[in-house]
């Protein structure tokens, strides 16, 4: 089945120029009000949806990722416009004439303090990773995936920014956040010149929010409610 690639010069304003390719990093994606929309449904979802991990907690919409593919699961109305709005970007590309949408949804909660350690995101999905950050910023860093772990480059990550991640961002360099609660803007945040802050400044976190939305190409012909009937 052929894919077409997305036209990435249509994002070039956005085009993170002091980071290896290729980083997109697009301010104020959604506005103060939908930001405040979205905080509240996630609150408000039963806290059988949140998994508790030993340094964040989070939230899983359109199914269970698995090696095999997507075992999907239905995405809430509330949600829906927001995948779409990635999604109308273009950026997972089209499947002979269907652009290719967004199925699935990892909503992240960090606290201060809290953060992830270096990985990739792995075969499963469409390589490329979109964030919506909400309620705090964060500072997402890259690294060689080398004993070392040294430090490629670094994002600033604002409330209501979006962040496209693809080539060999995605692949080759290991993305973390660091477990601290105060960020200080240096010389190796790539996108400053992108986002509202300056050398010197010193952030205090709050709790942040991230939607991370992607592409799963394989959707397994189950979804899971049928699923856990069946386990039952």
């Amino acid at each position: 089945m052929e894919s077409a690639e997305f036209d990435w010069s249509l994002l070039q304003n956005y085009l993170v120029k002091n980071a290896p390719p290729s980083v997109y990093y697009i301010p104020n994606i959604i506005t103060k009000e939908e930001e405040e929309y979205l905080i509240k449904y996630i609150y408000d979802a039963p806290k059988p949806k949140w998994t508790n991990l030993s340094n964040r907690r989070l939230q899983d919409y359109g199914g269970i990722p698995h090696k095999n593919g997507l075992i999907p699961d239905s995405i809430p109305a509330w949600l829906l416009p927001f995948l779409d709005r990635v999604s109308d970007i273009g950026v997972f590309g089209r499947k002979k004439s269907t652009q290719l949408r967004a199925n699935h949804c990892l909503i992240n909660e960090y606290k201060p303090g809290q953060g992830i350690m270096p990985h990739f995101d792995g075969p499963l999905f469409t390589p490329i990773i979109t964030t919506i950050t909400c309620n705090s910023h964060s500072v997402l860093e890259f690294r060689n995936n080398n004993v070392d772990r040294d430090i490629v480059c670094k994002l600033i990550l604002e409330r209501g920014s979006l962040v496209i991640i693809t080539d060999d961002m995605y692949s080759k360099y290991l993305h973390s956040i660091d477990e601290i609660d105060t960020d200080i803007i240096d010389s190796t945040i790539a996108n400053i010149e992108q986002s509202s802050v300056k050398l010197g400044d010193v952030l205090k976190r709050g709790t942040r929010i991230s939607l991370t939305i992607r592409n799963v190409p394989r959707v397994i012909k189950t979804n899971l409610f049928k699923l856990k009937r069946r386990i039952i």
